[in-house]
C-alpha cells in the first residue's frame, strides 16, 4: 500500500535518488578516508614517537636521526630469552657504526616478564650483560599497544595478520626512519646481522 502511495505521489523515485546518492557520498567519504589516512601514514616516521625508559625517563625518537634502528619485544622468562645475548653482540658489533638497539619489555605472551623495572633490568645486566636501550614495560598488542607497535605492525605485517605473534619479534628500521624488515621470534640475532650491514652502509 505505501510503495502504490509513494508511486503516486512521485516520491519512490526521490527516494531512490536520495538513497543512490546517500551511498555514493558514503563511498567518497571511504575513499577520502582512506587516500587521508593512507597519506598521513606516508608522513609518519620513526622520529615522530616517544617513550620512557627502564629507568622511567622520557626518550625522544627524533634522537635516532640517522640511525639504523632494530626494535625487538622482549621477556625474562622466555625460551627464546638468551637471544639478548645475541642482540648484546650486535650492539657491541655495530653500534659505533650507527646501530641502535631498542627492547621493549612486553609481558602479554605467557606472562613471562612478569617482573618490575628493576627486576627486568639487573635479570638483563646480571644474566647477558645487556648495555643496549631498555624501555619500560608496554604492551604491543590490543587497544593498549604503544603507538609505535602500531605502526611497525601497519608498516610490516606479519605472515598470518600484523599481530605480535610471540616475544622477541624483530624490526628494522633505516637511516631514514622507515620499516625495512620484520623477523619472527625464532630468528636469531645473528641472523640478520647482513641486513643490518646492509641498511648502515646505504
Amino acid at each position: 500500500m505505501l510503495s502504490t502511495l509513494f508511486s503516486r505521489l512521485k516520491i519512490e523515485p526521490l527516494i531512490k535518488k536520495i538513497g543512490i546518492n546517500l551511498i555514493s557520498l558514503l563511498d567518497y567519504t571511504k575513499l577520502y578516508r582512506t587516500r587521508y589516512n593512507h597519506k598521513r601514514f606516508k608522513m609518519t616516521k620513526l622520529y615522530e614517537f616517544s617513550a620512557n625508559t627502564l629507568q622511567g625517563q622520557p626518550f625522544e625518537f627524533s634522537s635516532l636521526q640517522g640511525k639504523v634502528v632494530l626494535v625487538v619485544n622482549t621477556a625474562s622468562q622466555c625460551g627464546l630469552t638468551p637471544q639478548y645475548e645475541g642482540l648484546q653482540a650486535l650492539h657491541e658489533q655495530y653500534a659505533e657504526q650507527g646501530l641502535t638497539i631498542i627492547g621493549f619489555p612486553c609481558n602479554q605472551f605467557g606472562q613471562q616478564e612478569p617482573g618490575s623495572a628493576t627486576e627486568i633490568q639487573q635479570g638483563c645486566l646480571i644474566n647477558y650483560g645487556v648495555d643496549f636501550q631498555m624501555m619500560e614495560k608496554i604492551e604491543v598488542n590490543g587497544d593498549n599497544a604503544h603507538p609505535l607497535y602500531g605502526y611497525l605492525k601497519d608498516a610490516l605485517p606479519g605472515l598470518f595478520g600484523n599481530k605480535i605473534k610471540w616475544n622477541f619479534t624483530k624490526f628494522l628500521l633505516g637511516k631514514d626512519g622507515q620499516p625495512l624488515a620484520r623477523y619472527a621470534p625464532t630468528t636469531k640475532p645473528e641472523k640478520i646481522s647482513k641486513d643490518i650491514e646492509k641498511a648502515l652502509s646505504a
